[in-house]
């Protein structure tokens, strides 16, 4: 079990669906991403996986629920949000204090998302390895942070890319 995956919420792993508001778990429908199931299952058998979240309306219980709902909270370790952060994901430092709670070295931590300057680039300006989850292959306009030895970027463009 040598990494740690750390995977966005919405548009990752769970669809959000344009126009739902409130709390994730209460929408009428909730929907898995194609292939976030089979590959939880796939990562989860040498992995552990926590989801790292932006979301500010939904507490770590109400994103548990919502993961419950859809079959995917058995593969999950733990949830990381501002509720239980305190800080915006869009910063360094929301990463570096998840690597303070999770005590394993930012190299050993890989995060998966959909969104290029919330997910990837501060993670990576953190230490930690990200892989950009490009379904729609959206042109990459931002300047990637200088990689320090050991550390690893790249992109896919389906879910079970991370089957290997």
């Amino acid at each position: 079990m040598d990494r740690t995956y750390l995977f966005d919420w919405g548009d990752t792993l769970m669809v959000d669906f344009p126009g739902s508001r409130g709390k994730m778990y209460q929408w009428e429908t909730v929907k898995c991403v194609e292939g976030a199931k089979a590959t939880l299952c796939f990562l989860a058998r040498a992995h552990k996986i926590y989801i790292a979240t932006s979301a500010v309306d939904s507490c770590e219980a109400d994103i548990a629920k919502a993961f419950k709902r859809v079959g995917l909270s058995e593969y999950i370790s733990g949830y990381f949000c501002y509720g239980n952060i305190g800080i915006y994901k869009g910063s360094v430092n929301f990463y570096w204090a998840i690597q303070q709670r999770l005590k394993i070295p930012l190299n050993k931590i890989v995060m998966v998302g959909d969104n290029f300057e919330k997910d990837i680039r501060p993670a990576l300006a953190s230490g930690m390895n990200a892989i950009w989850y490009n379904p729609d292959n959206a042109p990459q306009t931002a300047i990637i942070p200088t990689l320090i030895e050991g550390q690893s970027s790249s992109e896919i463009h389906t879910l079970q890319a991370l089957q290997v």
